[in-house]
């Protein structure tokens, strides 16, 4: 198979991965920032504490990240089949590559939330502010450079769940490695795919370490906006912006 040849396949097929993966990456922001949330806030001590609900969304995070998503595809294809009409092409591979990518993400959102100090909260409460103001203004903000690294992982997870999506014809870069690479003995096409998926996930890899580091060091966590700022927030501002919702 010559470059022109192997160009010409992989273009398609590197935009579905992208779509495939931005579709799952973009419900597991969604849903999973709040079950993570939710995992914390109702836990023994927190803000919102409610055992009952603790429990029943520890259990059903756990059981989604216990099925292997091989096993998950194939269990999941009737409900696949409702929301995308089909059960192939990178469409559908969406849907699975979703359900998956939720639980993973929740897991990883309740650890960066837990990390953020005790102590702040506390003296947050302490000075009158409610559980929304706590959420917005020191909880999400506190925890955003780990979260951001938890989206890069999750993204990445993703990548690797998408090339196994097309040993099922989910399409995409997994896909086109097994039709060509395995089913008919181009190798040499196969290892530039590989390459072309180290690539990416190098790039992305490095894109949220960037960011981590960025939104570790800046000073002020008010605004997506002050991420493209220079750490300029004083001190004596954090208390005033941390009441001034309530």
């Amino acid at each position: 198979m010559t470059w022109d040849q192997m160009q010409e396949l992989m273009w398609p097929a590197t935009w579905e991965t992208l779509g495939m993966v931005g579709i799952a990456g973009l419900a597991s922001l969604v849903i999973g920032l709040p079950i993570g949330l939710l995992l914390v806030l109702t836990d023994k001590g927190g803000l919102l504490q409610n055992l009952a609900v603790s429990r029943v969304l520890g259990t059903v995070v756990n059981l989604g990240r216990s099925i292997p998503f091989v096993i998950l595809m194939v269990a999941v294809l009737p409900f696949t089949r409702a929301v995308a009409g089909t059960t192939l092409g990178w469409q559908a591979a969406s849907v699975p590559l979703a359900i998956g990518a939720i639980p993973f993400f929740a897991r990883l959102v309740e650890t960066s939330v837990r990390e953020v100090d005790g102590g702040l909260i506390e003296a947050l409460k302490s000075m009158g502010a409610g559980t929304g103001t706590i959420v917005r203004k020191t909880l999400l903000p506190e925890a955003l450079p780990s979260l951001v690294a938890s989206a890069t992982t999750t993204v990445i997870a993703l990548i690797g769940y998408s090339a196994m999506a097309g040993t099922v014809g989910g399409g995409g870069l997994g896909d086109l490695a097994i039709r060509y690479g395995y089913l008919r003995f181009e190798t040499a096409f196969m290892w530039v795919i590989v390459a072309e998926l180290v690539v990416i996930v190098t790039a992305i890899q490095l894109l949220g370490d960037f960011a981590a580091r960025r939104l570790s060091h800046r000073g002020d966590y008010r605004s997506p906006l002050s991420f493209f700022r220079s750490a300029t927030a004083k001190p004596e501002d954090t208390e005033e912006d941390l009441l001034s919702s309530h």
